[in-house]
């Protein structure tokens, strides 16, 4: 990883984003870019002001990585919308990775829903860290979500390359589903029939994943694999919690990729209130 850039709006909150940020640009010995967006679409005194006030806080939060944890940093002012400017900025800057914190929740949980999904992490093509656990060291337990696709494998590829499950532990869950078992619960089939088929899909599945992280080169420290009882984002938020892991990566296109991992009520509510960080990384782009 060579540069990461950091987007800011200066409130206390989004200093956990910059904590991290700081933490993995000295590991990886990555440059930092500052990033905040300054909405034009406002009178212009207003405009203004806010625009010479945002040049001066980030300047000196530009001065201060430098000078107190010796990184290599630069600042930038964007003007407009806040997604879009964010999204020009990882262009100009051709960050490898985004940094954003849990800050203006009510906005992040924007970038997770509808359109605005792919103005952000789509657009941005690069992948989006959401900072949501406080910093306390480097990564020690990594839980990568896979679905066995191809974004799945994209994410994985970009943890590797990035370098974030170097020196910890990486783990990987796979939530499966199996229709059939809600199906034999209405027919009134028996307990152990049902765990039978369960058994013998958990053991089909496993096999597949298996072959899936063989073709990929990932040889995880353990091999999670959960029946889907309620939905995927509560499944893997009880799996972050039994891990112990500060770290979720998911990739953002694929059978639950985030269309079922970071939306609905039940996936809104869980990662908007998380306590671990979450890596969301957008598929390759074709040329």
């Amino acid at each position: 990883m060579q540069r990461i850039l950091l987007a800011t709006d200066f409130s206390e909150r989004s200093d956990r984003a910059a904590r991290r940020a700081t933490l993995l640009a000295k590991t990886t010995g990555a440059s930092l870019a500052l990033v905040h967006v300054v909405d034009d679409d406002r009178p212009k005194r207003i405009f203004e002001a806010e625009q010479r006030a945002a040049e001066a806080l980030l300047a000196e939060q530009a001065r201060s990585f430098r000078e107190i944890d010796g990184l290599s940093c630069t600042s930038r002012i964007v003007m407009g919308d806040p997604f879009e400017g964010i999204a020009a900025a990882v262009r100009e800057t051709d960050a490898d990775l985004l940094v954003v914190g849990p800050h203006r929740r009510q906005v992040l949980r924007d970038v997770f829903i509808g359109t605005t999904a792919e103005r952000t992490i789509r657009a941005s093509e690069r992948p989006v860290l959401m900072a949501n656990g406080v910093p306390a060291g480097p990564y020690r337990h990594v839980l990568v979500a896979v679905d066995l696709s191809e974004c799945s494998a994209t994410a994985i590829r970009a943890l590797q390359k990035l370098g974030l499950g170097s020196k910890c532990v990486v783990s990987v869950v796979h939530i499966f589903d199996a229709p059939a078992a809600s199906l034999m619960v209405r027919a009134s089939s028996t307990k152990e029939g049902i765990r039978n088929y369960l058994e013998d899909e958990k053991e089909r599945v496993s096999g597949e994943l298996a072959a899936f992280l063989n073709d990929i080169g990932l040889k995880p420290k353990r091999r999670i694999l959960k029946h889907n009882e309620t939905s995927i984002a509560h499944t893997i938020a009880a799996t972050v919690r039994e891990a112990n892991a500060d770290l979720v990566v998911v990739g953002t296109v694929g059978r639950t990729g985030v269309a079922k991992v970071l939306l609905g009520s039940v996936a809104e509510k869980v990662l908007r209130r998380a306590d671990f960080d979450i890596l969301a990384v957008p598929p390759v782009r074709e040329t």
